[in-house]
């Protein structure tokens, strides 16, 4: 009984001493949670303003905001060919920037026929380095261009190890995804500046966020536009321009489009992704996506997809490169 008595006294004189501690402590955990909860709050505004706001308010049209005129580069992709004809359906004409005129002649004469804009090809051979500048300066002198939207390489998607892509493939992607598009940006931007209006939209990936295996070129590429796009918004956001990076996970497609000037070294086409509701088609992710516009400069564009993201960053990186190594011996 002594013993009982003794050990309720000890733990009422060790309770008493430590009483300083646990209240710091239930302190310290009250403002995190706090902080938690309003970072998820923040979140969820942030959430309902870019995507569903604009979406249910009245705005400006494009034409009248931002120009009206559009340059696409890499329309032989299914994401910015959506893209494009989200544009036109809201009156804006488009000028595609292609290195194969064949496989964009349709998409071109159909914009027109449906929406009653213009619609021009214009074929530059990159390979010539600076003169390919040349024709889409022609095809740009003396039209109010409000749009430019660079899309990657649809083809980085596909698993590939970085030592299995031809050395003139590697360079033909790096060129192709990163100083090509920097190059059209150069160009289309002066007149840009000199309206003090227009917007610069760059379609990538959401591979950007975390490392995946397989997919270097797609992540570095990638990885180059969204820190590309984040300083040219910073850069220009003050003469007027809006300069957005788009992220996007999934998109259902199917594969790319065969091309006569794709060269046998180039990366397989992507298998074909299954259609669902974070999996969206891409005239259902072209017409989120442009609501986004003068919203936010770096968006998934699709608000499952930020749903994703949102995930995803909850995930340490370290905890990402386990689960992907456990993936990879799986498979």
């Amino acid at each position: 009984m002594a013993a009982v008595d003794s050990f309720q006294l000890l733990y009422r004189e060790l309770s008493r001493s430590c009483s300083v501690y646990f209240e710091t402590l239930a302190l310290v955990g009250a403002l995190y949670t706090a902080s938690k909860a309003v970072i998820l709050l923040r979140d969820c505004c942030m959430l309902v303003r870019v995507h569903f706001l604009p979406r249910m308010i009245p705005t400006k049209k494009l034409t009248q905001r931002f120009g009206d005129w559009a340059v696409i580069y890499g329309a032989s992709e299914p994401l910015a060919t959506a893209y494009a004809e989200e544009l036109a359906r809201h009156g804006v004409s488009i000028i595609f920037v292609t290195q194969d005129q064949t496989s964009i002649r349709d998409t071109a004469a159909s914009l027109s026929h449906s929406y009653g804009v213009e619609s021009i090809v214009v074929l530059a051979d990159f390979s010539l380095d600076h003169a390919a500048s040349k024709p889409i300066k022609e095809a740009i002198r003396g039209k109010d261009i409000g749009f430019l939207v660079n899309c990657l390489d649809e083809s980085l998607a596909s698993p590939q190890s970085l030592i299995e892509i031809p050395e003139q493939g590697l360079l033909d992607l790096v060129n192709k995804n990163v100083a090509v598009a920097t190059l059209i940006t150069r160009l289309v931007l002066p007149g840009m500046v000199e309206r003090c209006r227009g917007a610069v939209v760059n379609l990538s990936s959401g591979a950007c966020c975390r490392p995946f295996p397989g997919r270097v070129a797609l992540t570095a590429s990638t990885g180059y536009m969204d820190h590309f796009s984040r300083a040219l918004h910073l850069e220009y956001s003050s003469k007027g321009i809006f300069v957005q990076s788009l992220v996007p996970f999934q998109i259902a497609s199917s594969g790319r489009r065969p091309s006569s000037s794709s060269s046998s070294s180039s990366p397989p086409p992507p298998p074909q992704s299954t259609e669902g509701w974070f999996v969206p088609k891409p005239d259902v992710y072209a017409r989120h996506a442009i609501s986004t516009l003068g919203v936010s400069n770096r968006t998934t564009g699709y608000w499952p997809h930020t749903l994703q993201y949102g995930l995803m960053r909850c995930i340490p990186e370290w905890i990402w490169v386990l689960g992907s190594r456990v993936f990879i011996s799986l498979s």
